[in-house]
């Protein structure tokens, strides 16, 4: 059951973790009329690995929405919430959530320590997220963890706009964690986005807004399928033909 969070979005063909959040950093709805019940299927619908559910009081969360999701899907669950309490492990797994959250700038290096170990042996996936290089080395068990950059700032309650450079430079230190899976999160908007953080070496990529903006989500992740089709890495550009003298 622990790495049942990680092993779906390894093996999916799109590794976007598909998040339902009743509202932006600004207060403002990204539910409108859709229940989510109705935003589950959707996600299922095109093909979502896992899940992410956003229970903080800051973007409108409760606990009964995580147990709304879970009754509504099969597949593995997020809790993203500001956990610091053995107790709030606890209550995520009886809610059927297979992931958590743990933000390490909230949690000193032992407290963090605690968590993981309680969460892992709950079967529950530690998601622990990251902004700094320090926070990345306090990361116990990282290769039983997924290791997530926030490219936005709970200090401004994430009402910035983000930095995705953030999780392009820090993407060395999460893979010299041990970490299987590296993940990027937030301010993740448009297809070409993703895929660049993808084509760059990250496992997957956690989007809320962004999808549940999307005019169309089918359309949404069709753009992205196209992006990764066509974004090249340099290591691995084919050779050039070789030059023909034509004068022999």
């Amino acid at each position: 059951m622990t790495a049942a969070f990680i092993e779906a979005l390894l093996d999916a063909r799109r590794p976007v973790i598909m998040e339902l959040k009743r509202q932006d950093a600004a207060g403002q709805d990204l539910f409108g009329d859709r229940s989510a019940a109705r935003l589950v299927a959707d996600y299922q619908e095109v093909g979502a690995p896992c899940l992410s559910v956003v229970t903080g009081r800051w973007f409108g969360g409760t606990p009964e929405l995580l147990r709304e999701v879970v009754a509504a899907t099969d597949l593995p669950v997020l809790q993203k919430d500001f956990i610091t309490r053995r107790s709030q492990l606890h209550q995520a797994r009886e809610s059927g959530a297979s992931a958590v959250l743990l933000t390490a700038a909230l949690l000193p290096r032992a407290t963090l320590g605690h968590l993981v170990e309680l969460g892992l042996s709950l079967g529950l996936t530690p998601f622990v997220e990251v902004v700094t290089e320090e926070e990345i080395s306090r990361v116990p068990r990282a290769e039983e963890c997924v290791i997530a950059v926030n490219n936005k700032d709970i200090g401004d309650r994430e009402r910035g706009a983000g930095d995705l450079g953030r999780s392009s430079a820090l993407l060395p230190a999460v893979l010299g964690s041990g970490t299987r899976c590296p993940v990027s999160a937030g301010a993740v908007r448009s297809p070409e986005d993703a895929a660049r953080l993808l084509q760059e070496g990250f496992a997957g990529v956690l989007i809320g807004t962004g999808l549940l903006r999307a005019p169309s989500l089918p359309g949404w992740l069709d753009g992205l399928d196209a992006h990764r089709g066509t974004l090249v890495d340099p290591r691995h550009e084919p050779a050039p033909p070789p030059t023909i003298d034509i004068r022999r």
